[in-house]
């Protein structure tokens, strides 16, 4: 126990340290590249030079750049305020991107469930039936969908359902449970699908053939026994925790293309725009943001590992 704490300890010590080079590395890229965030007060009417440079202080985009990270790293250690939008005149961050984070989470959960809910029983079927034609035409079927670009497969879907059949409604987001998820959820999981399947086929077949799974069809245990309790529990479980543990942060980051061709105002979306409007303090939220919970699903994932996989602990114990 005391060996896990010290493990737990570690992991979480280098977390500020991650965040803080993640977060100079963005700050002086966006600084860096191209455009300049007051064109946007320009663009809404306000030229006057001396008015832009008035907003250039007041913002203090007129320091120098590792000055300017200083006091935004101040602001947010201090009083974890990440600084007002450029784009939407003051207001805070925080407060403009919480709905749209919230958006994209509900558009991508389904996505989530139904990708890995397919994904997994496809891939162990297709590891199953290895040698046979079922194996390859599964999983070349899955690959079919992976090849085909989301700027491709929403407007068809488009097309199909909601210009042509008229089930679905074209674009917008009126909640989890309404119709206008159905093609964002088919964009977004139907690529995903063949991922898994290959994932859980591997998986499957490097456990597939081992002593104790023949062991366990020679005391007579049905098929779906053998693969259930024997096969996935060594194999899939340790394989899949760690991909859905780190997809799982997926649901935050939100999909750039889907959201904009749809009209959804989730975060990805809001990224895209974020970007072309040089907002940076939004910029830097949202990256900061991902990369504590990328680093937090990394040791969640690593800890669950630890406690369904004893092959893990064992060499953890070795490794002192």
């Amino acid at each position: 126990m005391e060996g896990l704490a010290g493990y737990v300890l570690r992991r979480l010590l280098f977390l500020p340290i991650t965040l803080l080079i993640v977060s100079f590395a963005t700050f002086y890229i966006t600084r860096w590249g191209p455009g300049d965030p007051v064109r946007v007060y320009a663009d809404a009417g306000y030229s006057d030079p001396e008015a832009l440079d008035r907003v250039r202080d007041k913002y203090g985009l007129d320091e120098p750049i590792i000055v300017q990270y200083g006091v935004w790293l101040e602001d947010i250690v201090t009083e974890g305020d990440m600084g007002v939008s450029l784009r939407y005149r003051d207001r805070p961050v925080t407060e403009i991107i919480g709905p749209k984070i919230w958006v994209s989470m509900q558009l991508g959960l389904w996505a989530f469930i139904l990708t890995f809910l397919v994904g997994i029983p496809a891939g162990v079927y297709a590891a199953v039936r290895q040698g046979t034609w079922r194996d390859p035409t599964l999983i070349s079927f899955f690959l079919f969908f992976q090849s085909i670009p989301v700027l491709v497969s929403v407007p068809v879907l488009v097309l199909v359902f909601a210009a042509k059949l008229h089930w679905l409604p074209a674009g917008g987001f009126d909640g989890l449970f309404s119709k206008s998820i159905i093609i964002p959820t088919l964009a977004l999981s139907l690529p995903g699908i063949a991922g898994v399947a290959r994932l859980a086929r591997a998986a499957t077949l490097g456990t597939l053939h081992e002593d104790f799974v023949r062991t366990a069809r020679a005391k007579g245990l049905g098929e779906p026994v053998v693969i259930s309790r024997h096969v996935a529990r060594n194999s899939l479980v340790p394989v899949m925790t760690t991909v859905i543990g780190l997809s799982l942060v997926g649901l935050v980051e939100g999909a750039i293309i889907t959201e904009t061709l749809l009209g959804i105002p989730g975060i990805g979306r809001f990224v895209f725009e974020s970007v072309n409007g040089r907002d940076y303090n939004v910029i830097m939220a949202i990256v900061v943001l991902i990369t504590t919970l990328f680093v937090l699903a990394n040791l969640l994932v690593d800890l669950l590992l630890l406690v369904i996989d004893p092959r893990i602990r064992a060499s953890r114990s070795e490794l002192g």
